[in-house]
Formats: structure tokens, C-alpha cells, sequence
């Protein structure tokens, strides 16, 4: 039997209210628009409730159900109750299918390539880290560091060079058909 190709990873991390959502709204809008199929994952350490007391489902839950899935013609959301945070390769390799790409948001430590967004107004320093995988910094000015420093407000350069080096066969179909042109602009200083 023929293993299922894994779906690269990009994770997008930074510090709270640098502009991550953001970012990876209009990566995602960009990756869509140029044909690619998409999928997200957004950690919350802090936990979450998509259930609401009194609702059928929180009623499910509340008698003892493990599991609850939510259905409509539309879509499925899957409530399961876990006994530790699970691992982005084992939430990808569970739940993640028809994407050609994943974008994460979150999980800070991880071995995945990714994007540290920076604000300077913030006054904070970068993240650091596992200097390995980062991929580039999406920042407001220019930085001083050994990785490709990218324009935080120009998301399709930064989707340039997520498609050059995760999603190579498709891009080189783009650039034949003369859609992808190289708009990454290096703010290194």
C-alpha cells in the first residue's frame, strides 16, 4: 500500500497581537485565489468550547459522550475529548486531508518551518528559538538578522516564497503561465 504524501507545514508564530491572524487571513486568501486548497490549525493553550450549555450537543457531552460530531449539509466539526495536546504532525495526519498546504498559528516550539511575525511598536524582541526553521521574519521595518526579513503588508510576496518552497509543482506551472513573479522583498539590512 502506497504512503499518503504528507501535507507540508508552515507555521506562523509570534508574540500576542503582532498581526498572526492577520497575516495568515491573507495568506490564505492568496493561496485560494492562486488554485491551492488550504487548511488551518489554530493551538490555543488555554482551551476552548465550541459547545454551548443547553445546546443538543453540550447536552451529548454533558451525559458522558467522548465524542461528538456536528453535522450539517455544509459542515463537520468533531468535539473529542483528549488526555494531552496533541502534536501538529498527529493533528495533520488525523484530521487534515484534501489540503495542499497547512498553516499554523501557534505552537511556538516546533520543529516545522515557520514565519515569526514582528511589530517593532510593540517593543519586544523576536521569539528566537530553534534558528533551523525559521523560514523568514514578516516584520514592519527592516531587521539585522540572518534570515530573509519580509514586508508584513505584502502577503503575496510572502506567499511567493511559500509556493517556491513547499508547493514547487504547482508553482512552476504558475510561473510558466506567467502568474507568479518573484515579489519577495528582502528587508535585510
Amino acid at each position: 500500500m502506497a504512503q499518503k504524501k504528507k501535507i507540508p507545514v508552515v507555521s506562523i508564530v509570534g508574540r500576542s497581537n503582532t498581526g498572526k491572524t492577520t497575516l495568515i487571513e491573507k495568506m490564505v486568501r492568496e493561496l485560494t485565489s492562486r488554485g491551492y486548497r488550504v487548511a488551518t490549525i489554530k493551538h490555543n493553550l488555554h482551551g476552548f468550547d465550541i459547545d454551548h450549555p443547553g445546546k443538543d450537543s453540550w447536552r451529548h457531552r454533558e451525559a458522558g459522550a467522548r465524542m461528538t460530531v456536528l453535522a450539517s449539509p455544509k459542515k463537520v466539526a468533531l468535539i473529542r475529548d483528549v488526555d494531552r495536546d496533541y502534536t501538529i504532525d498527529e493533528i495533520r495526519d488525523r484530521y487534515v486531508e484534501d489540503a495542499d498546504i497547512l498553516i499554523v498559528e501557534g505552537y511556538k516550539e516546533n520543529d516545522f518551518p515557520r514565519i515569526e511575525v514582528f511589530r517593532s511598536s510593540l517593543g519586544h524582541k523576536l521569539l528566537g528559538g530553534k534558528q533551523g526553521n525559521l523560514l523568514a521574519v514578516a516584520s514592519d521595518r527592516p531587521l539585522g538578522i540572518d534570515a530573509p526579513c519580509l514586508d508584513i503588508n505584502d502577503a503575496r510576496g510572502i506567499v511567493d516564497m511559500v509556493e517556491i518552497r513547499f508547493l514547487k509543482a504547482k508553482a512552476k506551472k504558475s510561473v510558466k503561465t506567467g502568474r507568479l513573479k518573484n515579489r519577495t522583498r528582502g528587508m535585510r539590512t
